[in-house]
């Protein structure tokens, strides 16, 4: 089964992906994970990806879609494959389809983690953290004992720049912008599924499942 995971940040795409992973025993592939590892065995396309991002330059699409290419060749990916972080524009993602194609393969869905905006702002503004124990909370979901003090070592909790409510409302109307034009590539290609976001964990894991067991039959 090939995937595509798909979710704003907040939407809680990294549990699920461990779950499918375990479970299925394919490789969970992120883009950064993808260059790190071509980076770390100097091949010739991670040696190019490094020069880009060593001048803080984009690596361009050829040479991201060549590194793909390379990890979906590997042994692992004989079962199948969860994408997540690629692709992540149009022309990306006509050139994965066109790879694909050429291994004789193609995306069976893509699943889209749909939790609405203003629940995202909520989970993600909530966080707050220990300076000394680096221990984190959460208002909503896990408090800590006393309001505003670390259970551990009784520091005042703070909330990261990463988590005040601007910084996360822009990162969230970026990721919509990007996400968008994906969304409607594979709608248009009957691949889409959108999985409700907003029920428990275990139960968000069940609706993928019955999807993928229909891809095991």
């Amino acid at each position: 089964m090939n995937l595509i995971l798909m979710g704003l940040p907040g939407a809680g795409k990294g549990t699920q992906a461990e779950k499918i992973v375990a479970n299925y025993d394919i490789p969970h592939i992120s883009t950064g994970d993808m260059f790190r590892a071509a980076m770390k065995n100097e091949t010739e396309l991670g040696k190019k990806a490094k020069q880009y991002m060593d001048a803080g330059e984009l690596v361009p699409d050829e040479v991201t879609i060549g590194i793909v290419r390379e990890r979906l060749s590997e042994p692992d990916c004989k079962k199948g494959f969860l994408l997540d972080g690629f692709p992540r524009t149009v022309a990306q993602a006509e050139a994965l389809e066109d790879l694909l194609s050429s291994m004789g393969s193609s995306i069976n869905y893509v699943l889209n983690i749909d939790v609405p905006q203003e629940v995202l702002m909520e989970r993600l503004t909530g966080r707050r953290v220990s300076p000394t124990s680096g221990k984190t909370y959460h208002v909503l979901f896990n408090p800590p004992k006393v309001e505003g003090v670390c259970d551990v070592d009784g520091s005042q909790l703070i909330q990261r720049d990463d988590d005040k409510a601007e910084t996360v409302k822009k990162r969230l109307e970026v990721n919509v912008q990007q996400a968008q034009p994906l969304i409607d590539f594979y709608t248009e290609r009957g691949a889409l599924r959108n999985i409700n976001g907003l029920q428990d964990i275990n139960k968000v894991y069940e609706d993928i499942e019955q999807l993928l067991k229909g891809l095991n039959a």
